[in-house]
């Protein structure tokens, strides 16, 4: 897994969601990225997602927070990467 929480970099997120921000996060690097996931499950992504599902049926709102935190910190991420030669003579 791409981890998208860095110790350099405080996101204010309540303490149930960061886990949740950092898988969203992963997913936006590898789509950004064009990483292909694992195909194969996992015996604990289950487990994982029914977790998941409780936190979000208590909150509705939880997904929008966390994926507005998650692209943050891809922005970020992407923020750190050395600009390529085409885009340094652009600017």
């Amino acid at each position: 897994m791409i981890s998208t929480i860095s110790s350099g970099v405080k996101f204010q997120i309540r303490a149930g969601l960061s886990g949740y921000v950092a898988e969203l996060g992963s997913c936006f690097l590898c789509a950004d990225l064009g990483i292909v996931p694992e195909l194969e499950p996992r015996p604990d992504h289950a487990s994982y997602l029914d977790s998941w599902l409780a936190v979000l049926a208590d909150d509705k709102k939880a997904i929008f927070q966390a994926a507005a935190h998650a692209q943050r910190a891809v922005a970020y991420l992407h923020g750190l990467q050395p600009l390529a030669e085409s885009e340094r003579e652009a600017a």
